[in-house]
């Protein structure tokens, strides 16, 4: 029987659960095809951000998860650091981002069970699959989270298999067939070309680490589980996206990958598209498809959980912290993130000339407003190294402050690069025609969470 705290959660979350949500929370087969668009240099790209960027935030929120065990995760770090107006503020980005990442998400299932069942569907039809797995997803979020668990605890090893089949399927295919694209060392190194368009991409791929911190209250050790839940993701999620890169790129020449079509493209690729082939093709599809669903679900139970946190405390609008009253899920959250992605499909559906456009647009609007709050999770780590000198830390970053202040600095500088290339290549004019809506989006986004929190206080 399930152990429940003061606030009524019950611990239900184990290290396994733990592992495979921040797996399934990261690894996102939704944006490999974008990644892999950078040609070769994008491999040493991985590596680098493996590297300077995505171990060091590991560490981060391994030493800020597992010293803070309250319910909430990055709104009680920001918090505790910087205040209630940053909190709230910072877990405004945190949830909007997810309702305004749902769409682009949700086009691209469309868009691909469009490529696999109906090539001749609409636009407006794909528009109404997204709305439709919106609400599925609302569905979901509702229910215990003992049940709901399952969907990300299935998707982590759905999306593992994907993986296993582009990485290995692309290897087995260069060998019969010759390599798709030049993979030589000297085309691997880091260029800066127009390629750079989807490096934010790969920050962006690495990010997730906190989110199953926003359950806090939910897991059976936090202080025990955390850290071995980091490492053990964070080594499988590594390894699984270089692989799964380097076998679209070896399977699949570069003018023919797109964004929507291009996970599809390469496994018709590796396995061909008929006999036993095509029905692999069909059956990893389908799985693909149940990713993006899963994807979904981990990240809206990590920032719903902690939208609610923040309401409970009356600095976000109360019906943020609305309650199931049987399941003590976030329901009131839950139900505005619905609202908010169903509309932001039909508005961006007259802007749109193809899905391929929308998924593009969408995803740049929502991970510039994803990676604000990370602009102060690092201040906030180096902060509460001061404030909170004598606390008790079951994980400590060894080095000291200095290395400390290293490793906080380069990651900011990871998080803001990622938001400029979103919006601007480096050595190509900006495309204001693509810059704009994006820009506009952004700053509506904004605008909103400051008058929420102005009515919040009030």
């Amino acid at each position: 029987m399930s152990v429940k705290t003061q606030k009524g959660f019950k611990k239900v979350l184990k290290s396994l659960d733990m592992t495979l949500f921040t797996v399934c929370a990261i690894i996102v087969i939704d944006t490999l095809a974008a990644s892999a668009s950078i040609g070769a240099s994008t491999i040493s790209w991985w590596i680098l951000t493996l590297f300077f960027f995505f171990i060091p935030y590991g560490l981060v929120t391994a030493e800020l998860g597992t010293t803070y065990t309250e319910q909430g995760g990055l709104y009680v770090w920001i918090k505790r650091a910087f205040g209630e107006k940053w909190a709230a503020r910072s877990t405004w980005y945190y949830w909007i981002n997810v309702a305004l990442w749902m769409p682009s998400v949700y086009i691209l299932f469309a868009g691909i069970f469009a490529q696999m069942f109906f090539p001749d569907m609409s636009l407006w039809l794909q528009i109404g699959v997204g709305v439709l797995m919106t609400w599925l997803t609302v569905w979901i979020g509702t229910i215990t989270l003992q049940a709901g668990k399952w969907v990300p605890n299935v998707g982590a090893f759905i999306k593992v298999a994907i993986m296993l089949v582009l990485g290995v399927g692309g290897i087995v295919y260069a060998v019969r067939n010759g390599v798709a694209n030049d993979l030589s060392f000297k085309a691997m190194l880091p260029s800066w070309d127009a390629g750079l368009a989807f490096l934010p991409v790969i920050v962006y791929n690495f990010m997730g680490f906190e989110l199953m911190s926003g359950a806090a209250e939910e897991m059976e050790n936090p202080g025990r589980d955390i850290l071995s839940a980091i490492l053990t993701a964070g080594a499988l999620i590594a390894f699984f996206y270089i692989l799964a890169t380097v076998g679209i790129l070896l399977a699949l020449p570069l003018d023919q990958l797109g964004l929507v079509s291009g996970i599809i493209d390469t496994l018709k690729a590796i396995l061909g598209d008929s006999g036993l082939g095509g029905l692999a093709v069909t059956v990893l599809g389908i799985g693909a498809l149940y990713t993006f669903l899963a994807n979904m679900v981990t990240w809206t139970m990590g920032a719903n959980r902690t939208a609610a946190e923040a309401a409970a405390e009356g600095e976000l609008p109360a019906v943020f912290g609305k309650l199931h009253p049987v399941n003590q899920t976030p329901v009131g959250a839950y139900l505005l993130t619905g609202a908010i992605s169903s509309l932001v499909l039909l508005v961006y559906g007259f802007m749109a000339g193809s899905n391929e456009d929308l998924f593009w647009t969408l995803f740049a609007f929502s991970s510039i407003i994803f990676l604000l709050p990370y602009l102060a999770l690092f201040p906030a780590f180096l902060k509460l190294r001061r404030i909170d000198a004598s606390l008790n830390r079951p994980f400590r970053i060894p080095g000291g402050m200095p290395l400390a202040t290293i490793i906080a600095a380069v990651c900011e500088i990871f998080i803001i690069q990622a938001i400029l290339f979103f919006i601007w290549v480096p050595g190509q004019p900006v495309d204001w025609t693509y810059a704009m809506p994006v820009l506009a989006g952004v700053s509506v986004t904004i605008v909103i969470g400051e008058i929420l929190l102005l009515g919040s206080k009030r």
